[in-house]
């Protein structure tokens, strides 16, 4: 089996996919746009050849690096990179070598804009916020906001996160935003709804049936996260309730997902919503095709005493699970920024949590606007830990 992974190297915990899949007997062959020496040593191990371009966003460059591969090992099985931005060129790559075991380019506006996502939700009955196109107009939004009340929320059709997302509280910023947004009519309007977001992150097999199922809880705004600088946290939980495994298994149907890593997100209501649900009850935010981001997949592993790696290159390589889980635990996340002075110093942080702690780094310069500078990631036994992890960690002087 010829697999060609697109950027392994970034998250640079990505080499693990590729490990296991040549611990599969895979042949890994991988393109990137890093000098080939600067690979961490346990990737250039896992790689039968590497194909270095200028540039990823060079969709030529990498083209020409995939024909290659074809030409020197035949017929390629499989592309892939795992990775929110290059979702969709991984798809053009595998319409042009035909390549079926993956999203092709036809399909690939049902995943990445929201206005998509919503028509496969209503076709699967899957509740989810009402939404319209901000390209309708000023006083179509005016309407739907009348209909849904303010506040509502404007966001990127095409985007990962909350970066360029807007609250709008009332007609004067729905104006501002129209004036300001340069690229209003790409944004896509939905009603606000609060609540902690929830996800079902699974590994797929060619029947659209869960190898694996797993839940990390994220907090009730990344928006504000994002735009007013406050401080991360998230924890992966032992359990998942089982509305949410049924409802996470209704969206895999509904959008017709195979043989994937999946990160799809929920809302869990903190209020009753007329039309939606009520107080407890799950609503659809987004889908993601891929792993959820940062560091989560580790996360994963550490909260289920697992490796959803080899899980994952399980189903590429066999369609099936042979990978157990062992002693649940709960993982949590908490990150600091350097613009802030804490309570407890680093090492303070690592002294306390040394037996607890799994994970202990600086961020990745593209990831620091959502998750800070710093992170620290433990395994712990009960949730009044996380909290006190959670605590501890962002106690400000």
């Amino acid at each position: 089996m010829n697999f060609v992974f697109i950027s392994p190297h970034f998250p640079h915990t990505y080499w693990q996919f590729c490990q296991r899949l040549s611990q599969n007997g895979v042949r890994v062959l991988a393109i990137a746009d890093v000098h080939y020496d600067l690979l961490q040593p346990e990737l250039k191990e896992s790689l039968t050849e590497y194909y270095r371009v200028d540039s990823l966003e060079n969709y030529d460059e990498v083209y020409r690096g995939v024909a290659y591969f074809a030409y020197r090992y035949g017929r390629i099985d499989w592309i892939e990179s795992n990775n929110e931005y290059w979702l969709e060129q991984d798809a053009r790559l595998r319409t042009d070598f035909n390549v079926v075991t993956g999203i092709q380019s036809d399909r690939i506006r049902s995943i990445k804009e929201k206005s998509e996502m919503k028509k496969h939700y209503l076709e699967g009955g899957i509740p989810t916020a009402r939404q319209t196109l901000a390209s309708a107009g000023r006083e179509v939004v005016a309407a739907f906001a009348s209909e849904v009340g303010y506040p509502i929320i404007a966001k990127p059709d095409v985007g990962v996160g909350a970066s360029g997302t807007y609250k709008i509280n009332n007609e004067s910023e729905l104006a501002d935003f129209y004036a300001k947004e340069a690229h209003a009519n790409q944004y896509v309007v939905e009603e606000f709804i609060t609540g902690e977001i929830y996800s079902y992150d699974a590994v797929i097999d060619s029947k659209g049936e869960p190898l694996f199922e797993s839940m990390t809880v994220w907090p009730p705004s990344i928006m504000d996260i994002v735009n007013l600088k406050f401080d991360l946290s998230y924890y992966v939980d032992k359990e998942m309730p089982e509305p949410l495994r049924q409802l996470g298994r209704r969206t895999v149907k509904a959008f017709g997902v195979v043989s994937r890593f999946v990160h799809l997100e929920f809302f869990r209501l903190d209020s009753d919503r007329p039309g939606l649900g009520n107080i407890g009850d799950f609503v659809a935010l987004e889908v993601n095709m891929r792993p959820a981001g940062g560091y989560t997949p580790d996360m994963i592993n550490y909260a289920h005493s697992t490796d959803v790696y080899k899980v994952w290159a399980d189903m590429v390589a066999f369609d099936e699970l042979r990978t157990e889980e062992g002693k649940p635990y709960y993982c949590a996340f908490a990150s600091r920024r350097d613009i802030y002075r804490y309570r407890h110093s680093h090492n303070e942080v690592k002294n306390r949590y040394s037996g607890q702690l799994m994970m202990c780094e600086r961020m990745p310069e593209l990831f620091s606007a959502a998750m800070g500078q710093q992170m620290y990631t433990v395994r712990l036994n009960t949730m009044d830990e996380v909290q006190e992890f959670i605590n501890y960690v962002h106690a400000k002087q």
